[in-house]
């Protein structure tokens, strides 16, 4: 995907600006430290829809994971429910009693509209829809500083149709604009994730985002990169793709997948060349990446358990150290 001429954003919409008060103050106990320079595995529970939550923590937990991805879905701490600092204060609590941390992730595909996927989205046509969806994000920044989660995942949406590129950027830039704000208060990193055949499809294409938000530090705006999103469509080997992308990753997404081809397949069913990327996920650990490294297989939850213990067994065979 080629990066649009740069367009400055103008704020001239209304947007929600306040994630919803907390109800509840969680207490999460703080995990043991891993072992020093030893990266951090967590598993999605999109992969794991099937599961109740704490059955869901619990396997993961049981199996030898470090953490998980956390998706805000209905069967999964809706963020829509109501009591949501109360139930987010029992999910801290039981994360604290596994050992485990997470990353909240917002890509649940019919969270806010049952009839389409990842709907409305920060790019949608209509005010209201693009409300929703900074609603979501902002209610995820409190969930996150509430489990002291690592950050939190976003993405941007796909480029509605008879909408031209310099308005997308304008929506994008100004309807993260409050969710930025809510997620520096809270100290909890906004995590954007390149989407193959979204409006921020590449690593070429956030730098872009960056360069219309005013260049914020990474430590508010960073990455959620997805090793199977490089293979699938950057110019780069995803390994060399995770280097470059160093000083921005705050949560990194991983499975298999064939070049050109979006399909989150388990690992070592696709063309992903893994000991280059363990080997380059070792090297950002060593240089202080104290995120997850999450399986992402939302399509194989009929098969969840069985492949969040095979995931993790072929993560360690292909870097002993981990």
């Amino acid at each position: 995907m080629s990066t649009p001429s740069p367009t400055q954003a103008a704020p001239t919409q209304t947007t929600p600006t306040q994630a919803a008060p907390a109800q509840a103050t969680p207490t999460q106990a703080t995990p043991p430290p891993p072992a020093p320079g030893r990266p951090l595995f967590g598993y999605g529970t999109n992969g794991l829809t099937d599961l109740r939550l704490d059955d869901a923590l619990g396997l993961l937990a049981d199996l030898g994971y470090d953490g998980v991805g956390l998706t805000l879905d209905h069967m999964h701490l809706d963020p829509l429910a109501p009591d949501l600092a109360a139930r987010t204060a029992r999910v801290a609590r039981r994360l604290g009693e596994l050992g485990l941390t997470a990353t909240v992730e917002t890509g649940a595909r019919y969270v806010l509209d049952p009839r389409r996927k990842h709907g409305p989205s920060l790019l949608d046509p209509d005010a209201d829809g693009r409300a929703a969806r900074i609603r979501l994000l902002l209610r995820a920044v409190r969930v996150a500083s509430d489990l002291g989660a690592h950050a939190v995942h976003c993405f941007s949406g796909v480029l509605p149709a008879d909408t031209p590129l310099d308005a997308a950027w304008k929506r994008l830039t100004f309807s993260l604009a409050p969710v930025l704000e809510a997620a520096e208060a809270a100290r909890v990193p906004l995590a954007v994730e390149p989407e193959p055949g979204h409006l921020l499809a590449t690593l070429d294409d956030f730098h872009h985002l960056r360069g219309l938000l005013g260049d914020p530090a990474p430590a508010v705006l960073g990455l959620t990169l997805d090793i199977g999103h490089c293979q699938c469509l950057e110019p780069l080997p995803p390994a060399d793709c995770l280097r470059a992308a160093a000083p921005w990753v705050h949560h990194l997404q991983i499975e298999d997948m064939r070049r050109g081809v979006h399909e989150h397949l388990p690992l070592g069913d696709g063309e992903i060349d893994f000991p280059p990327v363990l080997a380059a996920l070792a090297e950002l650990t060593a240089a202080g990446y104290p995120g997850l490294t999450v399986v992402e297989l939302p399509r194989h939850s009929h098969a969840g358990p069985e492949l969040a213990r095979g995931s993790l067994s072929f993560l360690r065979r292909e870097a002993p150290t981990c």
